[in-house]
């Protein structure tokens, strides 16, 4: 038997088979593979776990319900053993012979001529009958005026690209110009338009609110540091309004107990560390 041939006719008939899935197939296949073991003679003794193996099927009941329905299909023959040391049966039938006859190819040296039909003039001659060719200009006939249109159109194809080109650099620079009209609208500075304060300043500023100038140095110090940024990301716009939330924030940190040390660790001088804990 010839084995292509058959798995090709299998194939074959579940191309047309809507009702079988994977799971069918994956079965018959192991099965497939027994018969093959057996030298293709029927019946094959099987048994269910190592078709379940080979066939990658979890499920006992999925087992049963694709062998049964391949038997209905007439795929197979099963008759099924009962007896746990004796093995069922299976026959599978060949199907080498459902193949449909291939159409002979044309060989190598045969050349595939194209539909070489000509063009017949539709005007009927005295006998009704079509026979006058259709006129075809030659190979090198030159059409003057079409020649003229295509440069015409090349012109007008390579000003469109252009315009288009000129057009979009105009709107890129409006783009920009209006961005740039927004920001200012909405109060956005560059840090190189802000007016930054000297030292003497900021000290006259904190000495005329009764701020003693050490507090002076520690806010000329910041924000020198950061480049006058708020928050380290928007340009100061009024470094005064910085400065009165600066004193106002100030008192919060005039505290005399050390920082980051938890309460209690501390400790007096007088302890015995002679004592236990």
């Amino acid at each position: 038997m010839n084995y292509i041939k058959h798995l090709t006719g299998f194939f074959d008939r579940i191309v047309h088979d809507r009702n079988l899935n994977p799971t069918h197939i994956s079965l018959y296949i192991a099965l497939f593979q027994f018969w093959n073991i057996n030298r293709f003679k029927n019946p094959i003794s099987i048994t269910r776990d190592e078709v379940m193996r080979i066939s990658k099927i979890c499920s006992k009941a999925t087992y049963h319900k694709c062998m049964r329905e391949l038997n209905d299909k007439g795929y197979l023959k099963y008759e099924p053993s009962f007896n746990p040391y004796k093995g069922s049966m299976v026959i599978l039938f060949n199907f080498s012979e459902d193949l449909k006859p291939v159409q002979k190819r044309a060989s190598k040296n045969e050349k595939i001529l194209p539909n070489t039909e000509q063009v017949v003039n539709k005007r009927g001659t005295s006998n009704e009958t079509g026979t006058e060719q259709a006129l075809v200009p030659s190979i090198n006939y030159i059409n003057k005026t079409n020649i003229s249109n295509d440069l015409n159109l090349g012109e007008q194809s390579q000003n469109f690209e252009n315009d288009n080109s000129d057009l979009k650099i105009q709107n890129d620079k409006n783009q920009k110009e209006k961005s740039s009209a927004k920001k200012e609208k909405e109060g956005f500075v560059t840090s190189s338009a802000v007016e930054k304060p000297t030292i003497e300043d900021v000290k006259a500023y904190f000495l005329k609110q009764n701020f003693p100038e050490l507090e002076a140095q520690k806010f000329f110090n910041y924000f020198s540091s950061n480049g006058w940024l708020v928050g380290g990301k928007t340009p100061m716009i009024d470094w005064t309004a910085a400065a009165q939330n600066w004193m106002l924030n100030a008192n919060k940190f005039n505290t005399n107990e050390k920082p980051n040390r938890a309460k209690h660790l501390n400790t007096s001088t007088e302890k015995n560390y002679a004592e236990p804990l």
